[in-house]
């Protein structure tokens, strides 16, 4: 499970103990500010733990559904607008508004450790909005993997999430152009 310094701080009663847990091999510090009681965490919960108010997105999350065997080089993570610049090198912030920053987001539970991730129903519509940025063979091949799921897909709230995002027009025509 991971602990912020605060959360460690507390557990241990001070600074001065907390230090002593970690020399001694009890306690581990996974990077500034994240602590854990087990020796090896996921890069990627270090990173959600981190950051808690980011959001899983684009390549990370494409690759975290199994959309892609591609692994991400970096983390992408979404932010409010007016968030901070995350000077995290293996970090790619993507700036969202506000209104739509919140819209399909899930948390997952796996080991004590919270990560929120856009749903798949999202990520397509993403896919689609993101479609000139990203190199075409990788969004082909997600898109072929998300024509193979798209019955286990909610296809209504794909539409709900694309009326909601701007240039929704091109949007919707490249989804019943392309996916559907």
């Amino acid at each position: 499970m991971l602990y912020s310094y605060k959360e460690s701080i507390s557990k241990y009663g001070s600074k001065y103990m907390l230090k002593k847990a970690v020399e001694s091999g009890e306690f581990f510090r996974q990077d500034d500010g994240i602590y854990s009681d087990e020796k090896y965490v996921s890069e990627k919960y270090v990173i959600a733990a981190k950051y808690p108010k980011a959001i899983y997105t684009l390549d990370s999350a494409f690759y975290h559904y199994g959309l892609t065997d591609v692994i991400p080089e970096k983390y992408y993570l979404a932010t409010n607008r007016d968030a901070a610049k995350i000077g995290d090198d293996r970090v790619v912030q993507v700036f969202e508004r506000r209104d739509l920053l919140s819209l399909g987001v899930i948390t997952i539970e796996h080991d004590g450790c919270n990560i929120s991730i856009y749903n798949r129903e999202r990520m397509l519509v993403e896919l689609l909005r993101h479609k000139s940025k990203l190199p075409f063979d990788y969004y082909k091949e997600v898109l072929l993997n998300y024509r193979e799921i798209i019955d286990d897909l909610d296809i209504r709230l794909v539409q709900d999430y694309v009326y909601e995002v701007p240039k929704s027009a091109k949007i919707m025509e490249t989804l019943q152009l392309e996916v559907l």
